[in-house]
C-alpha cells in the first residue's frame, strides 16, 4: 500500500488523486480540454472507476473538484465499493476585498466547501496571491481566512504557486498545515528555478503538496515520478491526475518503484526488440 504522511493530524496518502484531468483542465490546448471532457463526460461512474483504481493501492486522498456534483458522486460510489473513505482537499476562490460584503462571501464559500465534504481547505493561489505584500514579507489578512476554515472544522492550508508564500507563511507563523507548490523536472509553470523551489520545499515547516509532476503531459510518468519522489522529503506529497484506471495503476507502480528504488513492474512496450 502507498506510503502515508500527515496534514494537521489527518493521515493522508503521499500520492494525491488530482482532478484537473477529470474536469478537463489540460494546461495544454482547448482541443485537449475537449478530449478530456469527452472521456469523463461528467459521468460519476467513470470517475468512480478511476478513483477506485487509486484506492486499490491505498491512495485515498483527493484534491479539488468536489464543487462539481458528478465528481462528488463518483468519489462516493468509489468509497462505497471499496469500503474506504477518501480524504478530500478542496481549493476555494473568494472575494479578498477588505469589506464586510467580501468577508461574508469568503465565509459562504468556505462553508460550502465543508458542505461538499472537504476535510482540508486551501484558498487557491489566485486568491492568496492578491494578498501578498512582498515589501513586508507578509500575506495580508490571510489569518482571517485560515481562522474561518478552522472554525468550519476543516484543516487549513495554502495554495502557493508563488514559492514565497511558503516562506512568508513560515516566517509569520500563519495557521497553514500544508502548502501546494508546482514542482516538476521540466520547470513547467514554475516561477523560479527548480533548484530554488526544491530548497524552499526542504526548508518548509509543514508538508508540501507538489503538483504537476508530469508537467501536464510534457514528461512521461517514468521521468516525472522518479524526479518528484527522489527530490522531495518523506513527509511531502505528489498530486497525480489520470484519465483512465490503467493510467492510475501504472503511475502508482512507477511511483512505488521510485520510492523503493527498484525497477518498475509495469513499463511501456519498447517495440524495438530490445
Amino acid at each position: 500500500m502507498f506510503p502515508r504522511t500527515e496534514i494537521g493530524g489527518l493521515s493522508v496518502s503521499r500520492m494525491i488523486i488530482g482532478t484537473n484531468n477529470i474536469m478537463g483542465g489540460s494546461h495544454r490546448t482547448v482541443a485537449r480540454d475537449v478530449h478530456i471532457k469527452g472521456v469523463f463526460g461528467e459521468s460519476a461512474e467513470v470517475v468512480a472507476d478511476v478513483v477506485g483504481a487509486y484506492l486499490e493501492h491505498g491512495v485515498d486522498t483527493s484534491i479539488g473538484g468536489i464543487s462539481q456534483q458528478f465528481i462528488r458522486d463518483g468519489i462516493k460510489i468509489a468509497e462505497e465499493r471499496a469500503g474506504k473513505k477518501v480524504t478530500k482537499i478542496d481549493l476555494v476562490v473568494f472575494d479578498t476585498k477588505d469589506t464586510p460584503e467580501a468577508r461574508r462571501n469568503a465565509l459562504d464559500v468556505i462553508k460550502r466547501s465543508k458542505q461538499n465534504g472537504a476535510d482540508i481547505c486551501l484558498p487557491l493561489h489566485m486568491t492568496v496571491e492578491k494578498l501578498v505584500n512582498k515589501q513586508e514579507r507578509k500575506i495580508e489578512r490571510i489569518s482571517d481566512y485560515l481562522y474561518m476554515i478552522r472554525e468550519q472544522g476543516m484543516v487549513p492550508g495554502l495554495s502557493a504557486h508563488m514559492p514565497e508564500i511558503i516562506t512568508y507563511t513560515d516566517e509569520n507563523g500563519y495557521d497553514a498545515e500544508t502548502y501546494i507548490q508546482i514542482y516538476n523536472a521540466a520547470g513547467f509553470l514554475m516561477q523560479i528555478e527548480i533548484e530554488l523551489v526544491q530548497e524552499i520545499i526542504w526548508k518548509a515547516k509543514k508538508p508540501v503538496l507538489t503538483i504537476k509532476p508530469m508537467a501536464a503531459g510534457h514528461l512521461n510518468p517514468f521521468v516525472g515520478m522518479n524526479f518528484s519522489w527522489n527530490t522531495i522529503r518523506p513527509q511531502d506529497m505528489v498530486a497525480v491526475g489520470c484519465m483512465t484506471l490503467e493510467e492510475a495503476h501504472e503511475t502508482v507502480e512507477y511511483s512505488l518503484a521510485a520510492i523503493e528504488r527498484r525497477f518498475p513492474d509495469k513499463v511501456p512496450s519498447r517495440g524495438h526488440g530490445y
